[in-house]
């Protein structure tokens, strides 16, 4: 750092920096990174000069013109987020200055608002899914998925995890990583599986990644019958007409909230779900909110259960998860509020039933077809005829935004998603294209 700069955002003086080097026997903050290739040390970044605010404004708009976005394009792309219809109430409530800067109510005198919606929350995921409790929210479906694993793996003291291949591939890899610290194995198992030895959970998706629903009969009574716990990564929406996880014997429930009011948004921020039966609560991450009375006698609200290590040992959390998801999670609150019970399960109607269509038109196409066989929900896989990645391109010379590839897992497999803002000029405009460029 040149002498002549000192920045304000740095506390360190110079005789702090010099009793730091001396501690730990180097000479300067350069000889730090005498291990760094020098061609790799300074490298050329080849920045622009700088531009100011309005050619600078005007140049992120040539960029963001650059995207092919849903709404100015046909999108057909799901695979774990989801475009859904989200009520002009949801952004007229949320960008309220009370809960744009909604954070953990620590003072719950000064924050029964913000108590109160989060206590609406957690009712309504219980409700949806069935089970007795829920938490105030985790930081997306994925990390809900593998914090349920280290909290099932407390709770049996077993330390092996089972999970479904039929799991989205980037939610294995989350849970991997947070696997690896508690030392826990991971075995990846078929669904058809009779045998799965004695591992502290069996993870399942439903519907799977495919878009397909599994028999969750059958797992759960694997499952249980081993001694492990059943958890159940859900989509919300898909519950709005098939059986809730607690119906058939979840014992956690997970799920990525986002299509529960939250657009797209290029990955986030999301709010995931969480909900366990009433005997597992002191084992379950997070934080929940509860409703007393104060001292006289009035509806209160407070924070119940703060398992997280901010606010007890740390040696004794449950995990550390933090506040970010609060806003997100009174998002898809006003949704599920906005929509009740028949509105969601409207919205879940329309999905299958356009989905449906979409697959019927795409199988009749020469050299398309559905090479998985079930019931699926608002997703479906298509073998075609060449690559996916060469179809999706010449899609968007339609104005189409294809779906997801997944050769790895369906040779030229394409993972679709038809949701109810598919009209059936768009689903029918698929088919056509379809037709044309793998020909």
């Amino acid at each position: 750092m040149p002498p002549e700069f000192r920045s304000p955002y740095v506390p360190n003086t110079e005789p702090d920096r010099r009793s730091m080097l001396d501690a730990i026997g180097v000479d300067s903050v350069a000889e730090l990174f005498d291990d760094i290739p020098e061609n790799y040390l300074n490298s050329d970044l080849n920045i622009p000069s700088a531009r100011d605010e309005l050619e600078l404004g005007r140049y992120a708009r040539e960029l963001a013109a650059m995207n092919s976005v849903p709404g100015d394009y046909a999108c057909f792309l799901g695979a774990g987020s989801y475009r859904h219809h989200i009520p002009a109430v949801v952004r007229q409530i949320t960008s309220r200055s009370e809960y744009m800067t909604a954070y953990t109510p620590y003072q719950p005198e000064v924050s029964q608002g913000t108590l109160q919606t989060a206590f609406e929350f957690q009712t309504l995921v219980s409700q949806l899914t069935g089970m007795d409790v829920a938490n105030l929210g985790m930081y997306d479906g994925s990390t809900s998925l593998a914090e349920a694993a280290l909290m099932a793996a407390r709770i049996t003291r077993r330390d092996r995890v089972a999970i479904l291949d039929s799991v989205s591939p980037l939610y294995r890899e989350v849970l991997d990583t947070y696997t690896q610290a508690p030392g826990l194995g991971i075995d990846v198992v078929s669904p058809s599986d009779a045998d799965i030895g004695e591992p502290a959970c069996l993870i399942v998706q439903q519907p799977n990644f495919f878009g397909y629903m599994e028999d969750m009969e059958r797992l759960a009574e694997l499952a249980h019958s081993s001694g492990a716990l059943l958890i159940v990564s859900a989509d919300p929406v898909s519950l709005g007409m098939f059986r809730a996880p607690g119906d058939y014997g979840a014992d956690i429930v997970v799920g990525e909230g986002q299509a529960l009011g939250v657009p797209p948004t290029f990955g986030g921020p999301y709010v995931g779900l969480f909900a366990c039966k009433q005997s597992y609560i002191r084992q379950m991450p997070g934080r929940i909110v509860g409703k007393t009375v104060d001292t006289r006698g009035r509806e209160a609200y407070v924070l119940t259960l703060q398992t997280r290590e901010q606010h007890i040992r740390r040696e004794r959390a449950t995990s550390n998860i933090c506040t970010a998801v609060a806003l997100i999670a009174l998002m898809s609150t006003v949704y599920m509020a906005s929509f009740g019970k028949h509105g969601l399960r409207h919205i879940a109607e329309l999905c299958y039933h356009k989905s449906h269509y979409a697959a019927d038109l795409i199988s009749e196409i020469p050299g398309y077809s559905l090479p998985v066989e079930g019931t699926f929900f608002q997703e479906f896989v298509v073998e075609c005829p060449a690559p996916p990645s060469e179809i999706n391109s010449k899609l968007l010379d339609h104005k189409i935004i294809g779906g997801l590839d997944v050769s790895e897992q369906v040779p030229n497999g394409m993972l679709f998603c038809v949701t109810e803002m598919n009209s059936r000029e768009e689903i029918e405009g698929l088919a056509t294209a379809l037709a044309e460029v793998g020909a």
